[in-house]
């Protein structure tokens, strides 16, 4: 389980709209990655449009934000071109930098259990160290909370 302090575990993944995000490429800036279940959901789609709706307020504080699923780059695309989302959404199909950072877990629903992303954020100092953890996240509220850690760092 990743704690504050630990480095960042890196990763390359596909972005939606072409390209890829490598994470040590980012070195020298804050980076906030977002975890989330699956696009077009109710609390996924919230979150996402609250983190497009900061994204300027988060460069301006010199921050990347990234939001991370296994969903397919094609359901990525979908999904923001639907909502109007400006946050880069990154595809982890096969689940390892979920893994990686902890959040791929068993779940239960209506008494039947699967595994899938616990809802969660981490924010990346600019050294490639973990700065601050959300674990079991709240969307309401979130990408301010997640802000106004970043304007701290």
């Amino acid at each position: 389980m990743l704690d504050v302090s630990d480095p960042a575990p890196s990763f390359t993944l596909p972005r939606g709209g072409g390209g890829e995000v490598t994470l040590s490429s980012l070195k020298g800036a804050p980076v906030v990655l977002f975890f989330y279940p699956r696009d077009n959901t109710p609390g996924c789609t919230k979150e996402s449009i609250a983190f497009s709706e900061a994204l300027q307020a988060f460069a301006d504080a010199g921050a990347h934000v990234f939001g991370i699923s296994r969903d397919s780059l094609k359901k990525h695309e979908n999904f923001t071109a639907k909502h109007g989302l400006t946050t880069p959404l990154l595809s982890d199909a096969d689940s390892t930098v979920c893994e990686d950072y902890g959040v791929w877990k068993e779940k239960s629903m209506y008494g039947r259990k699967h595994w899938g992303i616990e809802r969660s954020t981490f924010l990346i100092d600019a050294d490639g160290r973990i700065a601050r953890v959300w674990r079991k996240v709240k969307v309401d509220g979130h990408a301010e909370e997640v802000l106004e850690a970043v304007r701290a760092l």
